[in-house]
């Protein structure tokens, strides 16, 4: 729960330098899971979450074993409906209105959760997809999930009464008795789904990366929020604006792959933080 990740105060100072660093404009962004935990998301390594989150499902395991599809969709149904309805936090809302300012340049989002749409951000490159769709893996057609979603409960009614655990993937724990009672649906091809996002042991595509790479070296500096950059998908964008001599500012709760890296290391909740930045910019009034 929230309430159990250690809370660190703002620093007026650190409000100060972040201010400095995106009022000379021409920023660019990366979020991670951490931007939207206080939307009640989980995340896979936060202080909390690091002790009792289970291994997400491989690409590996989903493309190859039917029994883990069944699996991952029985789970996914019944926490479709709670992650679906999470809502953008400060953080997302100060995001969208510094980049409505022409503080920041394009965001990259390591998120699946699409907060930052919900928020009005609207230069947003999704690293690694969204759940709000699914793909057919055979014809390549993709679906909303919320379409999706209904099909697959026509096909398990009152599937969405059972109760469990949210996960950080959009999914839930389920007692594995009860996933294999789950009945799945193919596409009209006749090839089965998945979530559009990239899955652990899945590579992310190359227009992606070369877009996200591209924002990166066109800023004057990087901000990084809510991302320990365990996983290389995000770390090599700081990597790559240190290289460039670019200066790299991080918010987060707990060590990051990119300390080194970093010029500004603000210990924080973002959704504390950020909107305190943009309205010392005076782009922000609200909460």
């Amino acid at each position: 729960m929230l309430a159990e990740i250690p809370a660190s105060p703002v620093r007026d100072d650190d409000v100060e330098r972040l201010a400095a660093l995106l009022d000379a404009g021409n920023v660019a962004v990366l979020t991670g899971a951490g931007c939207s935990t206080e939307s009640g998301i989980p995340d896979y390594r936060g202080p909390e979450t690091r002790r009792r989150a289970r291994n997400p499902i491989k690409y590996r395991q989903f493309m190859k074993d039917e029994a883990a599809r069944q699996r991952y969709w029985a789970r996914a149904v019944v926490g479709w409906r709670r992650f679906a309805g999470k809502q953008p936090n400060g953080a997302h809302r100060a995001l969208a209105a510094l980049e409505r300012s022409g503080h920041l340049r394009g965001l990259i989002t390591q998120n699946v959760d699409r907060l930052h749409h919900a928020a009005g951000s609207q230069d947003v490159i999704e690293l690694h997809g969204a759940l709000a769709e699914v793909r057919c893996m055979q014809c390549d057609g993709v679906e909303p999930r919320e379409h999706f979603q209904s099909r697959l409960l026509d096909a398990n009614p009152g599937w969405t009464e059972l109760h469990a655990e949210m996960a950080p993937d959009g999914d839930a724990e389920l007692p594995a008795e009860v996933s294999a009672r789950f009945r799945l649906i193919d596409c009209g091809c006749g090839g089965f789904f998945k979530p559009n996002v990239v899955f652990f042991g899945e590579s992310v595509p190359r227009p992606l990366v070369e877009r996200a790479y591209s924002e990166v070296e066109a800023a004057d500096a990087l901000l990084v929020v809510g991302s320990s950059l365990a996983v290389f998908s995000g770390f090599r964008f700081v990597k790559r604006a240190a290289e460039r001599g670019r200066p790299v500012a991080l918010v987060n709760l707990g060590e990051s792959r990119g300390d080194p890296h970093a010029s500004l290391n603000v210990q924080a909740r973002a959704g504390e933080v950020l909107p305190r930045v943009a309205a010392r910019l005076g782009v922000l009034t609200g909460p």
